[in-house]
């Protein structure tokens, strides 16, 4: 195992991705919420209805920005 010393951009590199991934997941799940349960606030819905298009969307905008997140990190290291 040969160790070297890594320059200041390679120490740079892995905070600006984790940032850069995080921003996106959160736009990413902002846009799919906003988009599932969006219909909630221009339209009068049952309250079952609204209640499950919020909650859905809610899990659909987590599970994409954790999903978004993985992608992005799983793609860094391997160009890494």
């Amino acid at each position: 195992m040969t160790t070297r010393r890594r320059s200041q951009a390679e120490r740079d590199e892995l905070p600006v991705e984790i940032g850069y991934a995080l921003l996106s997941a959160g736009f990413l799940g902002a846009v799919v919420f906003a988009a599932i349960a969006g219909p909630t606030a221009v339209w009068h819905l049952p309250p079952a209805v609204e209640e499950f298009l919020q909650v859905g969307g809610a899990w659909v905008a987590g599970v994409l920005a954790v999903v978004r997140v993985v992608h992005v990190l799983w793609r860094h290291g391997r160009h890494g």
